[in-house]
């Protein structure tokens, strides 16, 4: 059976909110839940995620007006991501000015158009800037057009896409988990506050220039160039995504760095310090460092991302704004923690493994999305169709 093709108003009512007037106390504080554009992230938005409310006097006074749950909302404008981002309302509320609210007839479930306008979050976005502008409005969205197959059938194909939306969200859960005690466990390994079994030397207080020091070997012209970054450390610029401006000057003024020297980077008074696992040019901004005595440098690359020292380094360089360089003096100023080379292999062991099991579900949460989005290219096109189960009776 064929699947027709459906303008999205042609199958629901569509609708924005309104804010009443913030100076007038009477309109705020009431039982009325009020959406921001902002809770409107490809979610569901039930009662306890709503943070303000309205009075029905506020209601009446403004544009606002009660949405009924099982309505899907839609941001029409907002920077980043936000513009074009859907949630499931499902709970009654107002909504503001900056929110399209699609009320679906009875023809259309409301879980298969969400999943259809995830599917379609490009071409929305798209749709807006076509039109000479970088808002979405009501008639733009009215024109959308996606299959509708019949009834059982779109709760069919919601019902299996919901299924791997509930994989992932429970995936990113485990990391969020893992990611909140990984941080817990790294501050308490890192300061000494807990100890591995088998070790209870105290540890000792470096100056910074006692462990590293400033290193600026130029004129190696034909190696590759690294960029710096707070996520990934240093790596090479081909690794990055998207396009990548090429450094100004030449190449014989940047400096080398080889695998386990750690890097000053402008903005390492927000993210610390970043570690090299490759060889290449760096531009001669940054700030090279190399151990001048025996460490594990894992145990150094966990340290110069913690918490700790990002306080101690934003001590050593208070009232530093940002674009100006952190200077190798600012540094040697800091004192590092210093414990045993067998204790700093045994802390990074342990972190490493921590980390290598959340660099692991990430992947798997990718896979996982990945596959979504393959189903969702068959199912919500009409590619595949689905057999749809028999009522009992029928």
């Amino acid at each position: 059976m064929t699947t027709r093709s459906v303008n999205l108003g042609s199958i629901a009512k569509i609708t924005s909110g309104g804010t009443p007037d913030r100076e007038n106390p009477t309109y705020w504080g009431g039982t009325v839940p009020w959406v921001k554009t902002t809770l409107v992230q490809n979610c569901e938005i039930g009662l306890d995620d709503i943070d303000e409310k309205i009075t029905e006097a506020g209601l009446k006074s403004s544009s606002a007006k009660l949405i009924p749950a099982g309505s899907i909302l839609m941001a029409m404008v907002g920077q980043g991501k936000t513009r074009g981002q859907v949630a499931i309302l499902t709970t009654d509320a107002a909504i503001n000015q900056n929110c399209a609210a699609i009320i679906l007839s009875d023809e259309a479930y409301y879980r298969y158009v969400y999943q259809q306008l995830l599917f379609r979050y490009e071409e929305i976005r798209n749709a807006s800037n076509s039109s000479g502008q970088q808002n979405l409005n009501a008639g733009l969205i009215r024109e959308l057009r996606m299959p509708l197959p019949r009834l059982p059938e779109q709760e069919r194909i919601a019902e299996i896409l919901v299924a791997w939306d509930t994989a992932i969200q429970k995936t990113e859960q485990l990391i969020a988990a893992k990611e909140r005690h990984f941080a817990a466990t790294s501050h308490l390994l890192l300061t000494s506050r807990k100890r591995l079994n088998g070790f209870s030397m105290k540890w000792g207080l470096r100056r910074a220039d006692e462990i590293f020091e400033n290193i600026s070997r130029k004129g190696h012209l034909n190696e590759p160039l690294l960029s710096v970054t707070q996520e990934r450390g240093v790596i090479p610029r081909d690794m990055l995504e998207g396009r990548v401006s090429m450094p100004s000057g030449e190449r014989d003024a940047f400096k080398l760095v080889e695998p386990g020297n750690f890097v000053i980077s402008l903005r390492s008074f927000q993210g610390g310090l970043e570690h090299s696992n490759y060889r290449g040019l760096v531009s001669p901004a940054y700030t090279v460092l190399r151990e001048l005595v025996e460490i594990d440098e894992r145990f150094f690359r966990h340290y110069f991302k913690s918490a700790d020292f990002i306080k101690r380094l934003s001590v050593a360089v208070i009232g530093i704004r940002d674009g100006k360089q952190i200077s190798f003096q600012d540094f040697c100023s800091i004192k590092l923690p210093f414990p045993p080379v067998d204790e700093q292999k045994a802390i990074a062991l342990l972190l490493d493994e921590a980390e290598g099991e959340i660099g692991l579900l990430r992947d798997y949460t990718d896979a996982l999305k990945a596959q979504k989005r393959g189903l969702m290219q068959k199912l919500l096109t009409g590619e595949w169709r689905l057999p749809v189960r028999k009522q009992k009776g029928a």
